[in-house]
């Protein structure tokens, strides 16, 4: 008894077009039912919606506000200094910079510090550095002019000033207007920093 040869031409197996149809189905099926698709998947957010303002980056802190003193004025420099008491934790700097940041914004700073830039047409406010210390013996106007003058003012040139050094490690808050910059109108720090000369102070901690 022989067995029977297989007919010349005559494929032997599953057909290709069968397979590649299979794998096709197969990719198919695993996209649709696996992988979720994009215009299912929230864009807003858990539990937001189009409209929702998202918080601004920073520090938040709903401590007590600490009470200061304006202390000194550098007209020149838009500067100015104000005086906490030594028992102030950074908690309330921090509330202290953000009734700052509150009040700049609802146009009434003028009315609890004197004007940087009273006839500038943006606002009595326009450019502005508002040093906070706790420390009496720093919070002054040669202070402002030595942190207004920078890192690379030559010492020689201002003997009788507090150095730049001493007096960029005594600020316990510092909060930076200026409305000119539109990708930057302002920013406030526990400490002190300079982002552009990459100069920080060892408390340095970004607010807002």
């Amino acid at each position: 008894m022989s067995d029977e040869e297989p007919t010349e031409g005559r494929r032997v197996g599953i057909h290709p077009i069968i397979v590649i149809f299979g794998v096709i189905f197969g990719l198919w099926l695993f996209i649709t039912l696996i992988i979720p698709k994009s215009k299912n998947t929230p864009t807003h957010g858990q539990g937001s919606s189009p409209n929702t303002v998202a918080p601004l980056p920073g520090i938040v802190s709903s401590d007590l506000i600490p009470s200061f003193t304006v202390t000194g004025t550098v007209i020149g420099m838009n500067a100015i200094t104000v005086l906490v008491p030594s028992a102030t934790t950074d908690s309330q700097i921090i509330a202290l910079l953000q009734s700052f940041q509150k009040s700049r914004l609802n146009e009434s700073l003028e009315g609890i510090l004197p004007a940087t830039t009273p006839e500038d047409k943006l606002g009595t406010f326009a450019i502005a550095d508002i040093y906070i210390f706790s420390e009496k013996a720093y919070a002054n106007q040669e202070s402002a002019k030595s942190l207004g003058r920078g890192a690379h003012a030559p010492g020689e040139f201002y003997p009788s000033s507090i150095p730049y050094e001493v007096a960029m490690e005594k600020i316990r808050g510092h909060y930076t207007i200026d409305l000119y910059n539109k990708k930057k109108p302002e920013h406030a720090s526990i400490g002190f920093g300079e982002e552009e000369t990459g100069v920080y102070s060892k408390r340095y901690q970004r607010v807002f």
